[in-house]
């Protein structure tokens, strides 16, 4: 009897181990798929569907997650999709939040923004960690995790996981700067990012369609006083590399560079080319539609004077296109019948003869008014 018990508990277990393997197969065969089929959702130009098409997606992953914890392509897709989620959707909402003027919403959907840049940041760390252990060690100073990154990421395709990692913690310390209790802290994190973008713009700066060339430039320009020539020079190569096709970055040079350099000029001008781009790459529509929205908020007056500084009624618009040339007119047809001239006016009337001006008091040139006094 013991030993039948012995055997079904054996078989027990290897059915629950071969169940337990074969849903993580399973698992890890979708995330693959998924991932490859995620770049779709880049086309998506309508703003509501795509917000609710990522809250699905973050859902779906989280729980793929679960079944097989380390997989690579399921922590990649976490890190991106929190932190894209953060800076498209959730601060989104804050900002309109703060053009309201309601302080508790605005604090409600900073919490939202910050848990999303927390989990993208977790996930990841964890994508780093399980591929070169020692990561919390390296980052002690900048120039310790600068060393640790070069030693242990050499591949090209170690770019993407490098850049948004880096880029969540990026924005988490923006977001979280001007916070009374935890600002300071996040400050003094932020060389952190720093190491991570440079390594994923020296293994492939093409990735992400250069927001690591974009991020570092934004990072430059985080206020007048630091490396602005730096920044201004890796945002127009972002320009050129991108042909002014990903509308993102002129709206990030826009609202960091001119912004912080105190340029309304140069800010007006580079988001109203955002909001006059009609369609320029069907491949990043949301992107696109997500720049355009954000562009024309931060056209506000208030906004600008808020967050700027300035004054947009100083700053000079940029030309209109030129019009388009109108066509010649079509030279008259020749009449079928020779046309009488018309007849001849009479000869005007002899004109009255004027009487001559009085001497004295009105006669003479009329004394000319004093002119009114210039205006300041």
């Amino acid at each position: 009897m013991r030993a039948h018990t012995l055997t079904l508990a054996l078989a027990a277990g290897l059915s629950l181990a071969t169940s337990g393997c074969v849903k993580k197969t399973l698992a890890d065969g979708q995330i693959e798929a998924f991932r490859s089929a995620s770049v779709v959702v880049d086309t998506i130009g309508d703003y509501e569907l795509a917000r609710a098409g990522a809250a699905a997606g973050i859902i779906q992953f989280e729980g793929m997650h679960a079944l097989s914890v380390d997989n690579p392509n399921a922590l990649f897709m976490l890190a991106k999709a929190w932190a894209g989620y953060g800076v498209g959707f959730a601060e989104d909402d804050m900002q309109l939040a703060q053009d309201a003027g309601d302080d508790d919403l605005v604090e409600y959907h900073r919490k939202r923004a910050r848990m999303a840049y927390d989990r993208a940041v977790y996930y990841g760390v964890r994508y780093i960690n399980l591929q070169a252990p020692g990561f919390f060690e390296a980052k002690k100073n900048q120039e310790s995790l600068t060393k640790w990154v070069k030693a242990n990421f050499t591949a090209k395709t170690d770019a993407d996981i490098l850049l948004w990692t880096g880029e969540a913690w990026l924005l988490r310390a923006g977001l979280m700067a001007s916070d009374d209790n935890e600002g300071g802290a996040f400050i003094a994190d932020l060389y952190v990012a720093i190491p991570l973008l440079e390594r994923a713009v020296e293994l492939d700066e093409s990735a992400a369609r250069y927001m690591g060339l974009v991020m570092l430039a934004a990072y430059h320009a985080r206020s007048g006083m630091a490396e602005m020539d730096e920044a201004k020079k890796m945002f127009e190569r972002a320009l050129a590399k991108t042909e002014r096709r990903d509308l993102v970055v002129q709206m990030v040079y826009a609202t960091k560079y001119a912004c912080s350099k105190g340029d309304p000029a140069l800010y007006q001008r580079l988001l109203n080319e955002v909001l006059q781009a009609d369609d320029p790459d069907p491949d990043q529509r949301l992107e696109n539609t997500i720049a355009k929205r954000q562009a024309r908020r931060w056209l506000a007056k208030r906004r600008v004077k808020d967050q700027c500084g300035f004054d947009l009624s100083g700053a000079s618009a940029p030309p209109p296109p030129p019009a388009a040339a109108a066509p010649n007119p079509p030279a008259p047809a020749p009449p079928s019948e020779p046309v009488a001239a018309p007849p001849a006016p009479p000869p005007p009337a002899p004109a009255k003869p004027t009487k001559p001006a009085k001497p004295g008091k009105g006669g003479g040139a009329p004394k000319a008014k004093p002119s009114p006094p210039m205006a300041n």
